[in-house]
């Protein structure tokens, strides 16, 4: 059987109490000698001033890397690579336009190749059957002519005389 109490149950608290007076808890002091570093005091937006870890304003312990002037090559082929792009892409759309006028060449130019050959072996032919006609060949019991000359002068500017001597 559950008991029952007759009373109410408060906690309780001395607020009514006359003499009693809670103490004011008091933040201990932070001497700024005190403050580790990479923690600095820091104003908030609405004001308050709190610590706050920062970012360190120490000198790095390694020396910084100097940036080094970019080499004067490196400039001129930064310069000169779209350059060359741009003048193989128009050398591509010039010959795609030129391509039928390049076939149409390069035919001609074959007949003319054709034309030199045949200006240039034709005579050397004749001469060949000419001479294996005749019998004058040397290769075919025939002597070959042998011509000699003998030129004679006297003085810078004496008159040349000369023989002419056929075997």
């Amino acid at each position: 059987m559950p008991s029952e109490t007759p009373y109410e149950i408060t906690p309780t608290t001395r607020y009514d109490d006359p003499y009693y007076r809670p103490t004011t808890v008091r933040q201990p002091v932070i001497l700024p000698a005190d403050i580790p570093p990479g923690i600095d005091w820091v104003t908030l937006p609405n004001g308050v001033r709190t610590l706050a870890y920062t970012h360190s304003t120490q000198t790095p312990t390694a020396p910084a890397a100097v940036s080094q002037p970019i080499p004067s090559w490196a400039k001129t082929t930064a310069l000169l690579a779209p350059t060359v792009g741009g003048g193989i892409a128009a050398a591509g759309i010039g010959l795609s336009y030129a391509a039928p006028g390049l076939i149409a060449m390069s035919h001609a130019l074959w007949s003319a190749a054709a034309l030199v050959v045949a200006a240039i072996a034709v005579p050397v032919l004749l001469r060949t059957a000419r001479r294996a006609a005749s019998g004058t060949g040397q290769g075919h019991g025939g002597a070959a002519t042998q011509i000699t000359q003998n030129i004679t002068a006297t003085g810078l500017f004496g008159r040349a005389n000369g023989t002419i001597n056929h075997r």
